[in-house]
């Protein structure tokens, strides 16, 4: 069943930077829904003051590495690439959890 990790600040909606993301909501597919099956926290990848660190961006990898994708409201090129170069499949969307997930997991086999 394919888990997807989300970054949102209020439960509801995929509103978050990946960078600025504290936490992120873990949803698993069942059947045909969603399931909110827990939150775990990060330390943000981005600081202001030092900018990007590739560790954090390494943890945050390990930290979501048994989702299938991350979910984000915005995500800088370098950032995505990092990502993506290390397999990791990251969506820069916005809306309603709810309404979203359904969406990217018809569109990408999600």
């Amino acid at each position: 069943m394919p888990t997807l990790a989300v970054a949102t600040t209020d439960g509801l909606t995929v509103n978050e930077h990946f960078g600025h993301a504290k936490f992120f909501h873990i949803y698993t597919r069942e059947a045909e829904t969603f399931e909110l099956t827990g939150v775990r926290d990060a330390v943000a990848a981005c600081q202001h003051t030092l900018g990007h660190d590739t560790t954090r961006f390494d943890k945050i990898i390990e930290l979501l590495s048994d989702c299938d994708a991350i979910l984000v409201n915005r995500i800088g090129e370098g950032a995505a690439a990092y990502l993506i170069e290390r397999g990791v499949r990251v969506f820069e969307v916005s809306g309603l959890i709810d309404k979203v997930l359904p969406i990217l997991a018809d569109r990408y086999g999600l």
